[in-house]
């Protein structure tokens, strides 16, 4: 493996750790108030497209990166939903 690759995956897992945090405030805390559902919408949809992108491309580290993110997008469309019905 190359240098690139190395860079591209250290990249993948950097940019994968990002929704963590959040995921991880919005279930302890059960609040979703300041969460704006238009821009996890994006990022969900974002993610999609790049994820077929990196499959047709056979380019693994924007398969993996994508398909973490897709899914911790889909848990905060999951939390948005649930928890914004609490009061």
């Amino acid at each position: 493996m190359n240098w690139v690759n190395i860079l591209g995956h250290i990249a993948s897992a950097l940019s994968s750790l990002t929704f963590i945090p959040q995921v991880y405030h919005t279930w302890k805390t059960k609040s979703v108030k300041d969460l704006n559902l238009w821009m996890i919408l994006i990022v969900f949809a974002s993610t999609v497209i790049w994820l077929i992108y990196g499959i047709e491309k056979k380019l693994l580290p924007v398969v993996i990166c994508n398909s973490i993110i897709c899914f911790f997008s889909l848990v905060m469309i999951y939390f948005k939903y649930k928890y914004s019905n609490l009061k």
